[in-house]
């Protein structure tokens, strides 16, 4: 117990010990009951690391809301600054800059987290989730504008750049770098999970509990909202039906506390070349945009956890995506991909703790 919390409950105590002097000498009166103060619904929003971050909130008092809310954002805002690509000055970008130096560059704990966490993942998932995907993005962002697809040898040409094992971990000296010329670090599929996880932290510090956390569609839920037993959200996943968790017409429904959930999709992030459709999702094995439209949403203990793993899923397909879920505690994961047919749906075990039933 720190000194703030033992000071309160020594007040506290002391606290009843007078009321009860006071009730003796006041012929037993019991003292007038105070009105409880019953939490609002507050909302916020900011923009950081290129998305939108909405912020719902319950708390007593609107100076309360202000200050918590305020400090999260603020926290936000200092991982962008510290881990965004785009950027100059950023720890993140500064570390690319000395790529083939051969210099170890010291990492923060926040820069820390995020490439050990993206290497593990790189590992589990083949490559499938792989930051080092820098070049290839800016490649076939190019080539979106183009519209034409990058040529075999400037492919082979960038592969030289990118692959999880040349992010070289000093474990002993918390220190980095980065093995080839020209390297780019993307961590666009785990920076805004944990941006969010840490929010929430912050906002826990500050006697907020209740709170819904979207951040470009990547939701982070903590206490439910007063009365309630969970936040229930939707899924936008290709207007595919789920015999289980849908209405026709009708997205899935989450319930979430104290969850996270984040969805990887390409419905409204393509392009068309030589009449093929390229998804905005880059699979690090080939330098190429996904060419299967589908919509992968993870739900996972923490938000860092849903939004990576939501990146490689997508990348893995449904059956060795499915089985990277599995193979990872207390996840699940909804992946719907479109085939001549119609939608095609994929289902973790575990998916039913969350899926509405309406």
């Amino acid at each position: 117990m720190n000194n703030q919390v033992k000071k309160a409950v020594g007040l506290c105590a002391w606290g009843a010990v007078l009321i009860g002097f006071a009730a003796a000498n006041a012929h037993c009166k019991e003292p007038p009951q105070a009105t409880p103060v019953r939490a609002a619904r507050y909302m916020f929003e900011q923009v950081h690391m290129g998305t939108r971050f909405r912020l719902t909130l319950y708390a007593n008092s609107q100076r309360a809301a202000d200050k918590a809310a305020g400090a999260a954002f603020a926290r936000i805002a200092e991982l962008d600054q510290r881990l965004s690509h785009y950027k100059d000055d950023s720890e993140l970008s500064k570390l690319c800059s000395a790529s083939g130096s051969g210099k170890w560059n010291a990492a923060s704990d926040d820069l820390w987290l995020m490439l050990t966490r993206s290497v593990d993942l790189s590992k589990r998932s083949d490559g499938s989730f792989d930051v080092t995907v820098g070049p290839f993005v800016q490649l076939w962002r190019r080539s979106g504008r183009r519209k034409e697809l990058p040529s075999a040898e400037l492919l082979k040409e960038t592969r030289t750049r990118i692959g999880y094992r040349l992010i070289e971990l000093d474990h002993a000296k918390q220190r980095v770098r980065l093995a080839r010329p020209d390297m780019r670090l993307d961590l666009g599929g785990i920076a805004k999970g944990y941006a969010a996880d840490e929010a929430l932290r912050v906002l826990r510090e500050h006697g907020i509990r209740s709170v819904l956390l979207d951040a470009g569609g990547d939701l982070m839920a903590g206490d439910p909202p007063p009365g309630k037993k969970a936040w229930t959200v939707a899924i936008a996943a290709y207007g595919a039906r789920d015999s289980r968790s849908t209405e026709k017409g009708k997205a899935p429904l989450l319930s979430l506390a104290n969850a996270a959930a984040a969805t990887s999709g390409d419905r409204f992030q393509a392009v068309e070349i030589d009449g093929k459709r390229y998804s905005h999702i880059i699979d690090p094995r080939t330098g190429l945009g996904l060419t299967t439209p589908s919509s992968v949403t993870v739900i996972a203990p923490d938000a860092v956890t849903a939004d990576s793993l939501a990146s490689a899923v997508s990348v893995l397909g449904p059956k060795a995506g499915i089985a990277l879920i599995e193979a990872t505690p207390n996840c699940a994961a909804l992946f719907i991909r479109q085939s001549k047919t119609g939608p095609e749906t994929f289902r973790s075990k575990l998916l039913d703790r969350w899926i509405v039933v309406r």
